[in-house]
């Protein structure tokens, strides 16, 4: 079991999250739901929507890693446990996809078109907070660790700083990167209307990052991590 959270004193908020969130790590391989029970979409309770966007799925495998492991794969992963954490907290929540699929509405895949109905599907949701997961990929295998890309829309900064903070400091300290904003080229994050972040868990092309991202208890704590940040984020802790 990985260390999810180290809490400096004086932050009763982040003590009182980490406790929970430590909690919730041990049993959230209990909590995952079959893949065809899940609803796609959350019931408005006058909060925040959590929004889950496990990136690429279907014929759109994303980055493939030297042993031939899908970046769809381990997103949806990811993706999957931190929605069986949303729902543990009772937090309303929604998924861009829920299993190995696309949410391309065309017969041949189209790429723009699922990215539309993604970015669609979090600006339907009531009052959204969208974290998109995905491995980034180099060409070489030197570069390495998570990073975090935020959008302009506001309060996105705040959470991508935090966010990208908490996976340094709790799951990678020896990372230099930092949270930067997205470019124009990242579709879903430049055509939302909430605050939105895009966490890149680590690099495929990497021998070292791929066995943790391959890790399912390293998958429950990147899980943890952003789970806890956006509960730091829904109760002020981060800068706007």
């Amino acid at each position: 079991m990985y260390c999810i959270f180290k809490v400096k004193g004086g932050n009763k908020a982040a003590l009182i999250v980490a406790a929970i969130l430590l909690v919730a790590a041990i049993i959230v391989s209990l909590l995952v739901p079959e893949q065809e029970d899940l609803s796609e979409t959350a019931a408005d309770s006058g909060s925040y929507t959590l929004v889950i966007d496990p990136g690429h799925g279907g014929i759109d495998g994303g980055a493939l890693a030297a042993d031939g492991t899908k970046e769809s794969d381990i997103n949806l992963a990811i993706g999957l446990k931190l929605r069986a954490l949303a729902e543990f907290y009772g937090q309303d929540n929604a998924m861009t996809r829920q299993d190995d699929s696309t949410k391309s509405s065309t017969e041949s895949y189209s790429e723009h078109d699922d990215l539309v109905n993604r970015a669609e599907l979090v600006n339907s949701s009531p009052n959204p907070v969208l974290i998109s997961i995905h491995q980034n990929c180099y060409p070489t295998g030197q570069p390495s660790g998570p990073q975090v890309i935020y959008s302009t829309m506001g309060g996105s900064e705040g959470l991508g700083k935090l966010t990208h903070q908490n996976l340094i400091s709790n799951l990678y300290p020896d990372n230099r990167r930092v949270a930067e904003p997205a470019s124009s080229k990242l579709y879903v994050l430049n055509h939302v209307s909430c605050p939105a972040i895009l966490v890149e868990c680590g690099f495929m092309s990497n021998l070292s990052d791929m066995e943790r991202l391959s890790d399912n208890s390293y998958q429950t704590a990147l899980s943890t991590v952003l789970m806890a940040s956006f509960l730091q984020y829904k109760t002020g802790l981060a800068d706007a």
